[in-house]
């Protein structure tokens, strides 16, 4: 009964054919091509079959059997079951497809009355095809026999094996011995697991007694685990009359539990693993030694089982020999041999080769195969024995058949099968006799381009029978071409080496045999080659940077559609999508990678490429970064508080690591906080650790190289040094006395983990230099400590030791120094003051005696204040100033005086407590100065021809005003600007001035300075620009101005804004106006407005040039200019600061100096 197809089935069968182990026999395919012209019969071609085992999971849902063929007529199918016909298509249970051989066994059913051997037939007119034998397995469900096993008792010091016989099942085998509660028995020199199953016990101990010993058989293959009855051991310990000998186990030598005897034979097949064992029983527990004998060991063997196994995995041939176990003790060995032999199961030398000849020729069918043993070789044809098929012009000649004078009729599939104990292998041979023209199978007007100087191939498929004889000409020429770069291969294709542009053209193909010839056309092309003409460059960039690689080419230019330019990296093209996220990009010829990481480190490549040819041109992109964390820190050579640190460099990211720093932390004082202990260059994997005492210390190590610092490593385990006397002690010892009677002694103490032990002290010892007398010591925690009752500022010596429980620091080092001082008593004689210039004068005295100073000299200091101006004959002394001159010193330079004026001097030394008295006071008088600027200057009234100015004399004349100097000129919009015009004004009392006969608007800008014997000060300056006609207020002499007049007007304001307000709430309330008293209410604010006809503006400060400036009438006085500097406030041997200041102090006040600066706008009414 036949099943009609279904969608399931198809489905079924799809995915069958996809995942079977797929078996292509050697056949002549006709070429479609052929087919499309003429219809040729084909014999069947076995193209899949299932694999040689197949075996029935019972978790698989079906099972294919699998067979497919083609051939023409189209074959057909038939099976045989144990090599009795089976048909699949009278069993309803079986799935089946329509012109397909292969059969689906569902498993939903009993499945062992399909277990067998299988092999599958193709048919059709020409031949029949057989596959390989197909062996479908049902396997059963392991179990172990239900069993009552009695208790296994021992004497102690015996060995015993407890059995498992595993039940069987589908291979792999494991199997595990456990407890009732799946607790692994523990395996050992003593106790292990055959690869029988058994468990063995070298010898028995009392710890051995227990009741649960259940041994469990898997099968992962089919998903099964079965479990033994529980087995039950009971150990008998020995008892002796003697305590001393009570419980002793007594000794034997080895022998063996498995193997038994001394030779055993092992044979397997090649690619199998070898597994050797050998499991001794005696005590003490006997060790197991291996050789192969005449040989060494391959280094692909394993060891495993406490060396009571060797595994040689995928035994070869040369694996084969004698190898020898050997189990000793002290009181003797016992020894095994094993004899290994590699068999091979058969393997093709020749395989048949399907063949089509044309009619009379001698066809040659060869078979041969190898293996150990030897395989025996089958011939069959149409799937039948040979000999059931008899022909006249056939004959067996050793692995071959002849066939003579072959015909139509002798076409069929000849199969050769080879086998041996280990296997069998089938190879199936169509032979076809026929005889056919020529037919040209390649497309007829085929274009090839190539470029000069390379390759190319031009294609002529024929097919034929006898095989056809193909020549190629050019450009219709008669002859055939020929020469050392043309070369007709078999296929009928030429290919021309060395492309000259000469070769362009037409070919011709032509293809002929007995039967009849054909030929086709062919151009070729010679295009200029494509070459790289900027290549890209090796680079080495840094990690999260951008890398840039260049690539430009030249190609010819009939290409410009097909030109392709891509990349590859390390010879995977680089898919350039251009989407937001992607990191790889190409702009103007340069390749973009984005935030570089690790894994774009490679080679990358440019390919240009044309249908005609390529060129490529690759760089060496390495990524630079930090060194990876080194790893596997170790410990080792712990000696007390000297360790050596071992580790293994991390990746160092294509720059050479320079040095590793290695850090410490301790648990004690400062946790989780790292310190530096040491650097040791990159070259090293170790180092020498020299430790403080009483720290529990633990490591670790970071590699540095030219980009920077990596990761540290993984701390190390705590390692804790013994406690020790300390190494060291304090330094930085300052003695400070600032009571005259004490002197203070501080140090700076030792660091936590230099204690070296617990209950840290210092030991302090002094004594006076300048007598003899006893150290005296004293013992602190503290890192200070106060000397009272010491003289005044005498030398002394110390000494500071750390000690701790363990003992005394090194000897410390003498330090001297002095106890505390007291103030100077005496003040600098013969002061004397030296006038330099008006600002300027220099001071010197005696220094005073050292007897006097009562501590280290600081240096002297100089006060000085102003007792009144020469010009006011009655004083009032100003604010004091102060100097400080460091160091022995006895003159000084003071600056910055006021011209003109008293001062009063004094000098007085300084030491680290204080100042001494001051000296007897010295007055001098400073000269004439120029005077400071002018307290106010602006413009009060501004005509058509005439501006009047105003100004106050300056705070600070500094001498007698002999009157002011005041110029003026046109500074218009232009960049030139008008002659600088002087007025000398010799009256000090005039404070005002009107410059007559000026441009009407003209922008003019005024300077005025004051004026004194020595010179003129500095100038201030204002601007203003002339009207264009004479204003009211000019009349009425400036009224805009009066204070009275700018009262009235904010009257007046004032008086308009309370009638707004009241109009305002008025109108809230409802009342109503009439036009005219709204009108009247809101007048026109703009025809009351001020017409502005002038700017000024004041500025003291003005840089703009002067040109053409005339002579002064006062030419002779000239302005002095401060050629003083703070060099000069000095003498010869002044210091500065690096910011400039004097090294002494400069405490002072100065003089508070009032000053305005005022900026005036004159407007003038409309």
């Amino acid at each position: 009964m036949r099943l009609l197809r279904s969608p399931r089935l198809a489905t079924v069968l799809l995915v069958v054919i996809c995942i079977c182990a797929f078996h292509t026999t050697s056949a002549i395919d006709i070429p479609l091509e052929v087919l499309g012209h003429i219809n040729i019969e084909q014999l069947p071609t076995i193209t899949a079959q299932s694999p040689s085992t197949l075996i029935a999971f019972p978790f698989d849902e079906s099972f294919p059997v699998i067979c497919e063929a083609k051939g023409n007529p189209e074959p057909e199918f038939r099976w045989t079951k144990n090599d009795q016909e089976f048909d699949p298509f009278l069993d309803p249970r079986l799935m089946k497809e329509e012109n397909s051989g292969t059969f689906v066994i569902p498993n939903n059913g009993n499945l062992t009355e399909y277990q067998g051997t299988y092999r599958c037939y193709a048919s059709n007119k020409l031949g029949i095809a057989i596959s390989k034998e197909i062996e479908f397995i049902v396997p059963n469900v392991p179990k172990f026999p239900k069993e009552t096993l009695d208790p296994v008792v021992v004497e102690e010091g015996q060995p015993f094996t407890l059995k498992c016989d595993p039940p069987n099942g589908i291979p792999p085998l494991q199997i595990y011995w456990m407890t009732i509660n799946l607790q692994h028995i523990e395996q050992d020199q003593r106790v292990s697991v055959g690869l029988n199953g058994d468990l063995y016990f070298s010898h028995a101990v009392e710890k051995d007694s227990r009741r649960d010993y259940c041994c469990f058989a898997s099968f992962p293959r089919i998903r099964t685990i079965v479990q033994k009855t529980a087995m039950s051991v009971i150990v008998r310990t020995r008892k002796s009359d003697s305590s001393e000998n009570a419980n002793a186990i007594l000794e034997r030598k080895p022998s063996l539990l498995t193997p038994p005897g001394g030779k055993s034979e092992i044979q397997l097949v090649k690619g199998e693993d070898l597994n050797l064992e050998c499991i001794a029983e005696g005590f003490p527990t006997p060790q197991v030694e291996w050789m192969k004998m005449g040989h060494k060991f391959p280094s692909k063997v394993r060891f495993e089982n406490h060396g009571k196994l060797v595994i040689v995995p995928r035994a070869e041939q040369e694996d084969s020999g004698k190898y020898m176990c050997k189990a000793k003790n002290p009181l003797g060995e016992v020894q095994h041999t094993f004899t290994v032999t590699v068999e091979e199961p058969p393997e093709w030398v020749f395989e048949p080769e399907s063949q089509l000849s044309m009619i009379g020729s001698d066809v040659h069918i060869k078979c041969s195969a190898s293996g150990i043993p030897q395989p025996t070789t089958t011939w069959r044809v149409n799937g039948g024995p040979l000999q059931e098929s008899p022909a006249r012009n056939r004959r067996v000649i050793g692995d071959t058949i002849v066939i003579h004078n072959a015909q139509v009729s002798d076409s069929a599939v000849y199969q050769c099968e080879a086998s041996n104990r280990h296997g069998t292998i089938l190879s199936n041979a169509n032979i076809m006799i026929m005889n056919l023209q020529p037919m040209i199978l390649t497309s007829e007007g085929e274009e090839y381009s190539v470029v000069e100087r390379k390759r190319v191939t031009m294609h002529c498929k024929v097919f034929s029978s006898p095989p056809s004889t193909i020549t190629w000409s050019k450009d219709d020429s008669p002859e055939s071409v020929h020469g050392p770069r043309f070369t007709v291969h078999e296929n009928g294709s030429l290919k021309i080496y060395n492309v000259e542009r000469g070769d362009t053209g037409q070919y011709t193909c032509l293809a002929k045999n007995t039967e009849g010839s054909s030929a086709i056309n062919a151009m070729l092309y010679v295009k200029d080659p494509t070459r790289i003409v900027v290549a890209p460059e090796d680079q080495r960039i840094l990690i999260g940077t951008t890398a840039q690689l260049s690539c430009l080419a030249e190609y010819d230019k009939s290409f410009s559609n097909d030109f392709e330019l891509l990349w590859e990296k390390d010879d995977m093209e680089i898919a350039l999508n251009y989407t937001e996220n992607s990191r790889y990009f190409v702009e103007n010829g340069v390749f973009h990678i984005m935030n570089v990481s690790h894994s774009d480190q490679g080679v990358y490549t440019c390919v240009a490429k044309t249908p005609a040819d390529q060129d490529v041109a690759s760089a060496l992109l390495m990524v630079l970064d930090v060194p990876d964390a080194p790893e596997n820190l170790v410990l080792s050579d712990r000696k007390g508080r000297n360790v050596t640190l071992k580790w293994v460099p991390g990746d160092d990211h294509n720059s050479s690591t320079t040095e590793f720093v290695i850090e410490y932390e301790e648990s004690h004082w400062e946790p989780s906080n790292w310190k530096e202990l040491l650097r040791v260059p990159g070259n090293r994997n170790s180092a020498e650790l020299r430790l403080n005492g009483n720290v529990n210390y633990c490591f670790r190590v970071s590699a540095v190289n030219a980009v920077g610092t990596g990761r540290p490593s993984e701390a190390t385990e705590r390692y804790k040094t013994p406690p020790e006397a300390p190494d060291r002690n304090p330094e930085n010892i300052r003695i400070e006395g600032h009571l005259p009677h004490e002197m203070d002694i501080k140090w700076e103490p030792l660091l936590p983990i230099e204690h070296n032990g617990p209950s840290l002290e210092y030991k302090v010892s002094y004594r006076r230099q300048d007598v003899e007398e006893d150290w005296k010591e004293h013992t602190v925690k503290r890192h200070s400590f106060v000397v009272r009752n010491t003289p005044t500022f005498v030398p002394y010596e110390i000494k500071i030791q750390a000690k701790n429980r363990q003992g005394f620091g090194p000897e410390p080092k003498l330090v001297t120094g002095y106890s505390g001082e007291d103030f100077p008593s005496a003040a600098p004689d013969d002061v004397a003051v030296e006038v330099m210039n008006s600002s300027v004068v220099k001071v010197s005295w005696t220094r005073v005696h050292k007897d006097k100073l009562h501590g280290h000299l600081g240096g002297y200091r100089i006060s000085w204040w102003r007792l009144r101006s020469l010009l006011d004959s009655k004083k009032s002394p100003g604010d004091k100033h102060t100097l400080a001159v460091p160091g022995d010193k006895n003159r000084a330079t003071v600056p910055i005086l006021t011209p003109f004026s008293e001062y009063s001097l004094i000098v007085m030394t300084f030491n680290g407590r204080g100042n001494g008295p001051g000296s007897h006071p010295v007055n001098f008088k400073t000269p004439e100065g120029v005077p400071e600027k002018n307290h106010d200057f602006r413009v009060t009234d501004v005509q058509r021809h005439t501006v009047s100015l105003v100004w106050k004399p300056p705070l600070e004349p500094n001498g007698i005003l002999i009157g002011y100097l005041l110029k003026y000129h046109l500074i218009n919009d232009t960049e030139e600007v008008g002659p600088l015009q002087t007025v000398d004004i010799s009256k000090p009392e005039t404070t005002t001035w009107i410059l007559r006969d000026l441009e009407p608007l003209s922008k003019y800008k005024f300077y005025l300075c004051s004026c004194t014997t020595v010179g003129c000060g500095p100038d201030v300056s204002d601007e203003c620009t002339t009207t264009l006609e004479t204003s009211l207020a000019s009349i009425h002499g400036g009224i805009s101005t009066k204070g009275w007049f700018i009262g009235l007007m904010c009257a007046i304001a004032l008086l308009t804004l309370i009638v707004l307000i009241a109009c305002f709430v008025n109108r809230n309330k409802g009342g109503k106006y009439s036009v005219k008293e709204k009108e009247d209410l809101h007048p026109d604010v703009e025809s009351q407005g001020m017409n502005d006809d002038t700017f000024c503006e004041y500025s003291d400060n003005d840089e703009k040039p002067l040109k053409g400036s005339q002579h002064s009438l006062s030419r002779e006085i000239k302005a002095v200019e401060s050629g003083d500097s703070l060099v000069d406030y000095g003498d010869e041997d002044a210091q500065f600061n690096e910011d400039g200041s004097f090294i002494g102090e400069y405490a002072g006040r100065k003089e508070k100096r009032a000053s305005a600066e005022i900026k005036a706008t004159i407007q003038t009414p409309a």
